[in-house]
């Protein structure tokens, strides 16, 4: 079991593929490939009957770079990862962070291919697959790639919780270019596990994790946001973002509606560890204000009502008798 999270979003722990798995994708893909290298090399050699013995040998070539190298290239990098075989198969080509991959990672990887798979017939890929760990071969190693299982129970599966809403968004305009994939990893493999550990361990990896991420980014960690909830919603954001660059603005649009945590107790901050949170400074209330004594009347106000007399407004002291 590996500890990653795929391309759109957030399931974690996804199973990396092992060589019968990637073995069985592979003899898919090239089945297919090879059938489309034959039929338009045979649609080629009709087209070039006529040309001389160089121009044959240049269509070869471009042939041979087009469907054996530049068609699976593409197809992965359409696909985000998924070619015909991986997809019969229940594989995907994920990044190191289990983010999607891109055309440079489906370039190193399928020039890489042409050796160790097509040149050695698979020897070297087989190799290379049984002696890594995460069953990787050469080409996912220069590129960066991990191919995993998609096709996982989904009990089995954990979740990165979504952000409260009301941080949904407020981290919009932070950089977040400067943060390694290890760190995004780390804090992924934190939020889904959070509810499991001890408060005050939970309490301290958070602030770590949370004070790495600040670093990187150039931007301090608000004072009002617990770090959980803060690695919560900086982790939303780049995953909104990588949305957005993969499937365009609607995906990221709806990728950014964020729900409490599941299970978790109503609040401000959507179940997300607060017991740390600064409390504001208790203010003593002030004393009542008692009301002022009504003034009281001199012998020099005895006087009839409506005498018209003023002599200046009462002062409220009353004079020795």
């Amino acid at each position: 079991m590996s500890e990653l999270v795929t391309g759109e979003a957030v399931a974690l722990e996804l199973r990396p593929a092992k060589l019968p798995s990637r073995a069985l994708a592979v003899l898919i893909d090239l089945a297919v490939t090879f059938a489309v290298y034959i039929a338009v090399t045979m649609a080629f050699a009709a087209a070039t009957a006529s040309l001389d013995d160089a121009a044959v040998a240049a269509v070869a070539v471009a042939t041979f770079l087009l469907v054996l190298v530049g068609i699976p290239i593409a197809v992965e990098t359409l696909s985000h990862g998924r070619s015909l075989g991986k997809l019969v198969c229940g594989l995907r080509v994920v990044r190191d962070d289990g983010g999607p991959i891109r055309f440079r990672h489906a370039l190193v990887r399928g020039a890489v291919g042409v050796v160790e798979i097509i040149m050695t017939f698979g020897v070297v890929a087989c190799i290379a697959s049984l002696v890594s760990a995460r069953g990787r071969r050469v080409g996912d190693v220069f590129a960066g790639t991990l191919v995993v299982r998609e096709r996982v129970p989904t009990g089995q599966l954990a979740f990165v919780p979504p952000p409260p809403p009301w941080l949904v968004g407020r981290f919009a305009e932070l950089d977040l270019s400067a943060v390694p994939e290890g760190l995004w990893l780390a804090a992924r493999q934190y939020l889904t596990r959070m509810g499991q550990l001890d408060p005050q361990v939970g309490w301290g990896m958070a602030e770590r994790l949370a004070g790495e991420l600040a670093a990187h980014t150039g931007a301090p960690v608000p004072s009002d946001i617990p770090p959980a909830a803060f690695l919560a919603a900086v982790t939303h954001e780049r995953q909104s973002r990588e949305a957005q660059r993969a499937f365009g603005a609607n995906a990221a649009a709806g990728g950014r509606a964020a729900s409490p945590v599941a299970g978790a107790a109503p609040g401000p901050y959507g179940g997300y560890p607060e017991a740390a949170r600064p409390v504001p400074p208790t203010v003593p209330p002030a004393p009542p204000v008692s009301p002022a004594p009504a003034p009281s009347s001199g012998p020099a106000d005895n006087r009839p009502a409506g005498s018209g007399s003023s002599d200046g407004p009462a002062t409220g002291f009353v004079p020795p008798a």
